[in-house]
């Protein structure tokens, strides 16, 4: 019976290693999508947002063979307590990531837009610097997943008030933009849409940061993030 009990425990962790490594190589594509969306928009490097726009397929088909898998495993193994808290964290996680890679295909599309408008000074740059925090915040809390770092894991989490903060100062040049020149409107609207994109970004990455605390403990974390959004006309992706 032990020997039995010793056979299962093994083949559940190698079907958890299984599901990890794709959660891996989601997290990879979605790490350079957001590189890359703002790097196209940086650029106006219309085939390099067309690569990203192809590439989210990649993310949404991986994002289904997590659950398909995660699905078997609950299916077969009937984990409980912490391999069942492991699964289902596990779901959210690549639930998050697909949603990110949703985020920087709206960049990309936005870049096909914009490449016929005067570009506006230096909201390029700080856009690509703003996704880029948000990438490291994902590399940080994808290292924090497979290490169960908690410490790792709080500190994306503290960082995403930077990501809000960096939001809020665009969204105050926008403003600034279209009330002294209104030809600027319409360009302004567009890379607001994409300053809105990375920070709800950022929120997701947190989410995930979150998720590991969970897997981590058994308990969300205790501190309430604090948001420094407070635009008043907070925009959905499309």
């Amino acid at each position: 019976m032990q020997d039995q009990d010793q056979h299962i425990a093994s083949a559940y962790d190698r079907d958890l290693e299984a599901i990890q490594a794709m959660i891996l190589k989601m997290g990879g594509l979605v790490e350079a999508a957001i590189l890359d969306g703002a790097r196209s928009l940086e650029s106006r490097d219309v085939e390099l947002a067309e690569k990203v726009r192809r590439g989210d397929r990649a993310i949404d088909e991986i994002e289904e063979r997590v659950n398909e898998e995660a699905a078997r495993v609950i299916a077969i193994r009937a984990p409980v307590s912490r391999d069942l808290r492991v699964i289902l964290s596990v779901l959210k996680l690549a639930a998050s990531l697909e949603r990110v890679g949703d985020y920087a295909k709206n960049i990309a599309k936005r870049t096909t837009v914009l490449v016929e408008m005067r570009p506006i000074t230096g909201a390029d740059a700080t856009l690509r610097r703003m996704a880029r925090e948000v990438e490291i915040m994902l590399k940080d809390a994808l290292d924090a997943f497979t290490q169960r770092d908690v410490d790792l894991a709080m500190d994306v989490i503290h960082r995403d008030h930077d990501i809000d903060q960096m939001y809020n100062a665009l969204f105050r040049e926008f403003l600034t933009y279209m009330m002294e020149d209104p030809r600027s409107i319409t360009a302004c609207m567009h890379l607001h849409f994409v300053a809105k994109n990375i920070e709800r970004m950022g929120d997701l990455v947190t989410n995930m940061a979150e998720q590991v605390v969970y897997i981590a403990t058994g308990s969300m974390p205790d501190d309430t993030r604090p948001k420094a959004d407070k635009t008043a006309y907070a925009t959905e992706a499309e």
